[in-house]
């Protein structure tokens, strides 16, 4: 019946609107959310959760800041003032596109009366011209189109996006018709009149959005509307107002840009537009522009949790390899907006890599950002805490909530594509899709194994039924299957499995060739086909470059798709000198023992890990996405140190790049577990990574500041300045004009002649000075003996402060630091040569 219900409607919607014609220049047509039923055990409760929970708490959370009244304002159906940030209109419209996904997959009556409510307030409060926004309606009447900053067009977009979601799940119009004539407006303003005060979109996201508009209206105008603001952005000869710069990646025209920077958000949003504008228009220049830019994120930008965006100033991306973990940014809308720029890429290309991608940031970065209970949400995502970050309900700036809230319930729409042969496989979520080609109607049904199915386990098994268009017609159906990048080494031939069956328990071996990242098969003409997909799961360490100061000496366990981290509640000794085994031995728990902590929220899908340090201690290791959800504040980490892992890899060693000299950011631990690559292009690194003569020294102090770390001093992180807060630092904070000390343990005897630090001083901003004085002694025997040199012991900013002294022999140094009175201080780097 329902299926009926969901046909009948897309019938309707195909007589009222004039569809787009699809792109042209597209490798891959999404199957749209309507046509795909999730019924698994990994993402079916989360997105049952988000319908009971998640949106009911977010629509009492829009209605206790003032939100919704905003409208009702606006329309003149209350009195009050506008309440909240500027576009706090941009929260409603994201919780109504939300309400869409979900009636869609689920009819809930009083969600939509609620819904319905809603869009009638915001339908009172758009002005004859068609202009919607109720800060500027409340507050700013007279400066509309005035001031770039205040995201008029970037909530404009979130309706637009909101009302045709709306039209294609209940096949209501009003919140469309006004999307219509604000977008009408819109153009008016920018296209006909000019007569607005800046031309391009200071938050971009009304440039997907207007494509959205376009095909399911096929009025060309929306099109254009996106193209002109395409165009506009970063190009003065097309603008009136000035160029704004690089944190709105309006800094060169979008053909001429090749390092993705600036605001993470806006800058995926905007980059998903250009794809979709590129799928109609085949504009190479810009095809090109975002090849660059996606190499520049997933080769030097992009977390191991598809987190983007290292930088909390500006919520920005950094410069190449800057990944810090504990001071990561990672926002979850930015993450987010990489599924939706990776999703268009793999349109566009039709390859399987931008498919691996939205699969990482989905099953980590997107999923970190909500709790397990629904109504608990992360802003930002760092990949190691010492316990002062945790979930919210709600934010003053709330867009992650709602975010995932309306993401959720779309996700059945990036699970399969097709092509001109047939059926393209992106993601593995168990259910049912119906899928229309040009030559058959098929109905296919993925079957992942319960419980104990994706994303934990890689058996997957499809029945297909076809129905021919024509009776006679015997072609082959093509079956495009992602191969995860995960399952097996670059440039590796990936050992997967692929078998029919035709009445025995074994199955008949499939022939498959790999292309751009998919297994391609076909299947046979009968009207019903069944096959089982195998991936390869293994635990794996992965590796960052080594040009990603952070995790150098660490690994990162991955399982499948799924990011690992180690938390206090279930390691209770957790700290920065934790290493991990060399050879590394796992017990695994699928059931969801959580170091014995059985909880609500994480005994549901939970598969923790058991792994052994360098001492012999066990260590618990949960998915990341789980973290800080069973009210135990404590430390959390992602990487870790790994016994034997040197922090001096050669970054320009062949491990590190592709055959075509591509660099790769991560990939697992060779070890005799896990044979290195079969690949005759490749090369074992010149040493083994893991080593026996790695003798890591340690760091002890007299004191350090909770937030900070006493390994950041031999982190090998440069400082850009003493005031450098984008990098790790040890600080004896809040110990003010005290003689403090830091010493160094070789764990072998070295030749040493030289030391240098580089003081932290925050004037201007905190409490940390140079200090008054230091002096330097090296361990003999049992004691401390000052070093002899006729050179002084500097305290300048701003550069390291190197003294040379009579070469000794010794297993350790010792800093003897008196701080200033009345301020504290700290160290950013220290290094000892011989």
């Amino acid at each position: 019946m329902k299926t009926f219900l969901m046909t009948a409607l897309l019938s309707i919607l195909s007589v009222t609107f004039c569809f787009s014609e699809e792109p042209k220049h597209l490798k891959f047509h999404a199957v749209p959310f309507t046509a795909v039923k999730f019924d698994d055990q990994f993402w079916s409760p989360r997105l049952k959760t988000n319908r009971e929970i998640s949106i009911p708490h977010n629509y009492k959370w829009c209605e206790e800041t003032g939100r919704f009244t905003n409208f009702a304002k606006a329309a003149k159906l209350m009195d009050g003032d506008f309440e909240g940030i500027y576009f706090n209109d941009s929260d409603v419209y994201k919780l109504l596109e939300g309400t869409a996904y979900s009636l869609a997959d689920h009819p809930d009556p009083a969600l939509e009366k609620r819904a319905d409510e809603m869009i009638a307030w915001i339908a009172a409060a758009q002005q004859p011209n068609g202009y919607l926004n109720s800060y500027f309606s409340l507050r700013e009447q007279d400066k509309k189109w005035t001031q770039i900053g205040k995201h008029e067009l970037y909530c404009a977009g979130h309706l637009i996006e909101a009302a045709v979601a709306y039209k294609q799940a209940t096949g209501k119009e009003t919140l469309l018709q006004v999307a219509e004539k604000f977008a009408d407006h819109i153009s008016d303003v920018f296209c006909n009149q000019k007569s607005s005060k800046f031309e391009a979109p200071g938050h971009e996201e009304i440039e997907l959005a207007l494509i959205k508009l376009y095909q399911l209206t096929g009025k060309e105008k929306y099109l254009t509307l996106s193209k002109h603001f395409i165009d506009v952005r970063g190009d003065q000869s097309k603008r009136n107002d000035k160029i704004s710069g690089a944190y709105q990646q309006d800094h060169l025209p979008i053909r001429e840009q090749s390092e993705i920077v600036g605001h993470a958000v806006r800058a995926v949003y905007l980059y998903a537009g250009v794809a979709d504008n590129a799928a109609y228009s085949g504009d190479q220049g810009l095809i090109d522009a975002m090849d660059r830019l996606w190499n520049d994120v997933v080769d030097k930008k992009m977390y191991i949790t598809g987190g983007i965006g290292a930088r909390h100033e500006g919520e920005a991306f950094g410069n190449a390899y800057e990944l810090p973990n504990k001071t990561a940014y990672c926002e979850t809308c930015a993450a987010i907006g990489l599924v939706f720029w990776a999703h268009r890429m793999n349109l566009l290309h039709g390859d399987a890599k931008y498919a691996d991608v939205m699969e990482r940031a989905m099953y980590n970065g997107v999923l970190s950002g909500i709790g397990r209970d629904g109504k608990s949400f992360f802003y930002v995502n760092p990949l190691e805490s010492i316990g002062d970050h945790h979930r919210q309900p709600f934010f003053d700036c709330a867009c992650c909530p709602t975010n995932v809230v309306r993401f959720l319930p779309s996700l059945p729409g990036y699970q399969y594509a097709t092509d001109n042969d047939g059926i393209v496989v992106n993601q593995f979520i168990q259910g049912s899709a119906t899928i229309k080609l040009p030559n058959a109607d098929i109905s296919i049904a993925t079957n992942t194994g319960g419980w104990l199915g994706y994303p934990w386990t890689g058996t997957i098994k499809f029945s297909i039924n076809v129905k021919r268009h024509n009776p006679d017609d015997k072609n082959l159906i093509k079956i495009k299957l992602r191969v995860p990048e995960w399952c097996h080494y670059p440039d590796e031939t990936p050992d997967i499995e692929l078998k029919y069956f035709d009445g025995s328990d074994k199955g008949v071996d499939m022939p498959y060739r790999i292309e751009k990242g998919y297994a391609v098969t076909s299947i046979r003409t009968e009207p019903e086909f069944e096959f089982e997909y195998k991936i390869p799961f293994t635990y794996r360490r992965m590796v960052a470059n080594p040009n990603v100061e952070a995790d150098r000496g660490r690994i990162a366990l991955q399982r499948g798709p799924i990011v690992y981290c180690f938390e206090e509640a279930d390691n209770p000794d957790l700290n920065d000198r934790v290493m991990l085994k060399k050879d590394m031995q796992w017990h695994d728990d699928i059931h969801g023992s959580i170091g014995g902590d059985r909880s609500s929220e994480l005994k549901t899908m939970i598969e923790s890990i058991q792994i052994k340090t360098n001492t012999g201690k066990d260590l618990i290791a949960i998915p990341y996405f789980a973290w800080d959800s069973r009210n135990k504040p404590g430390k959390m980490m992602v990487w870790i140190r790994q016994d034997g892992l040197p922090k001096n890899l050669d970054p320009n060693d062949s491990f590190w790049k592709t055959p075509k000299g591509k660099p790769i950011l991560y990939q697992p631990l060779p070890d005799d577990k896990m044979p290195y690559y079969n690949s005759p292009h490749r090369k074992a690194p010149k040493n083994s990574l893991l080593r026996d003569d790695v003798v890591e020294p340690e760091i002890s102090v007299s004191f350090c500041y909770p937030n900070d770390s006493a390994d950041a001093v031999i982190d090998g992180i440069e400082p850009k300045n003493s005031i450098d807060h984008s990098i790790p630092r040890m600080t004896f904070w809040n110990h003010k004009g005290t003689a403090e000390w830091i010493e160094v343990d070789f764990g072998a005897t070295k030749k040493i002649s030289q030391n240098s630090v580089y003081w932290f001083d925050d004037t201007g901003r905190g409490g940390c000075r140079v200090p008054k004085s230091w002096t330097l002694s090296y361990r003999d025997g049992d004691q401390w003996k000052p070093v002899h040199t006729t050179e002084t012991f500097g305290i300048e900013k701003d550069k390291y402060n190197t003294v040379k002294f009579d070469t000794v022999e010794t297993r350790g140094l010792r800093l003897e630091i008196q701080l200033q009175n009345e301020m504290s201080g700290g160290v950013l780097e220290w290094k000892y040569i011989p």
